[in-house]
Order: structure tokens, then sequence, then C-alpha cells
């Protein structure tokens, strides 16, 4: 009997989690860009001067700003949130009616018609959390804007002793925050989107067991 119940607990967490039962990796659509296919080049006309030869203006150098160029993004999220919640009320209130002395209510005592009520509640709350990420990720220009903005992404796999770790980036920048050793700083990405994650054993470790995970699901409380 335990071990039909087991059985059966399985399949309902398979059929209640799919994703488990698949092997987790890095999502696609951050695979480096290509760059496009170079012009023909133009007849020589015996100028020295030929754009088709590695020609880049003295003002840019040989900073990244062509699809399929290189860029190295600096990691600096440092991001730390605080939130504090207090509320309290109370009240009170009273009704008091004094009995005739002489009549049918005469029988009364003086304070049977006296009462009170009170109410109070206090609450109180509070959340904090703090993220940091630092390290360098080299990507790829994906999209060049009209506006003199590129649309970037890379990843960086990671293939440890105790299981796989990737990093996963992409986001808008803007062509003249490029320094001139093609760096520029997580900050300075609109629209990031920073994914890191990894599995293995130390991810395992910290990870529910698939029992209590099936419980949790189907517990009421």
């Amino acid at each position: 009997m335990v071990r039909r119940i087991i059985l059966l607990s399985v399949a309902v967490n398979l059929c209640l989690s799919p994703a488990i039962a698949k092997k987790k990796g890095p999502p696609a659509g951050f695979e480096t860009t290509a760059p496009l296919p170079a012009l023909p080049s133009a007849a020589p006309n015996g100028a020295i001067f030929n754009v088709s030869a590695g020609y880049a203006p003295l003002h840019s150098g040989f900073r990244a700003r062509a699809i399929g160029d290189m860029l190295t993004i600096v990691l600096v999220e440092n991001v730390t949130t605080s939130k504090s919640a207090n509320s309290k009320t109370q009240r009170s209130g009273g009704l008091g009616i004094t009995p005739p002395a002489s009549g049918p209510l005469s029988f009364l005592k003086p304070d049977a018609l006296n009462a009170a009520a009170q109410s109070s509640s206090n609450g109180q709350g509070s959340v904090s959390q703090q993220s940091n990420l630092s390290g360098q990720i080299s990507v790829t220009i994906a999209d060049i804007r009209t506006n003199g903005t590129a649309l970037v992404k890379g990843q960086k796999l990671l293939n440890l002793s105790t299981g796989n770790e990737w990093i996963q980036l992409s986001g808008i920048v803007r062509l003249s925050d490029v320094g001139h050793d093609n760096r520029i700083t997580s900050s300075q990405i609109a629209d990031a989107h920073i994914t890191y994650s990894g599995k293995g054993s130390v991810q395992n470790a910290g990870r529910e067991g698939w029992l209590s995970r099936f419980f949790n699901k189907i517990s009421p409380f």
C-alpha cells in the first residue's frame, strides 16, 4: 500500500511539474551575433584612400559600432531594498442607562443597563534584501538603432566540477558610452536582462525534495 502511494505521488508530481523531468539549461536567444557580410570591394581607382581596406575614423577608432562587434560589460550590480510598515488602531465606547426608581423596571439595578466596548489592533512588518553581482561578460552587438543605440546580447557558460553555471545578458547601450577599450558598465544598460543561474550538486542541495514539493502543492495549510 505504501509503495502504491509513493508511485502515485511521483506520477502526480510529474504531471503537476513537467519542467522537473526536463534537463534544466540556459534559455536560448542569447547566442552571439555574426557580423554582416562584407560589401563587395570597389574597383581600384588608383587613390591611396580605400574605405574597404579596414578604414576607421580617428574620432571613433576601433570601438564597437557595427553588428557582430564585441564589447565587454562590467557587472557592477548592487541593489539594496528595505521596507517597513507599522499600524495601530484603538477604539472604545460606552453606554449607560439609569432605570427608573419606580414602575415596572424598578427591580433593575442601577448598573444593569450599562455597556462598554473596546477594540484595538497592532501590526508590524519589515523586509530587506541585498543583491550583489560583479564580474565581466563579453557580448556582441545584435542590432543598431537610428538614434545611436544598440541592442547587445551574450552569454558565458562555465562547466565546473560541481555543476554548470551560466550568465546571460541583453539590453540597450548607447554607443557613445562605450569606452576606447570597448568596455561599458552594466549600470549604463537600458532594459537590462541579467540572468545568473546553474545546475549541479550545489544547486540540488539547496532545492526542496520532490515529495515535499508534492505535499506543499496539495496541502491547504
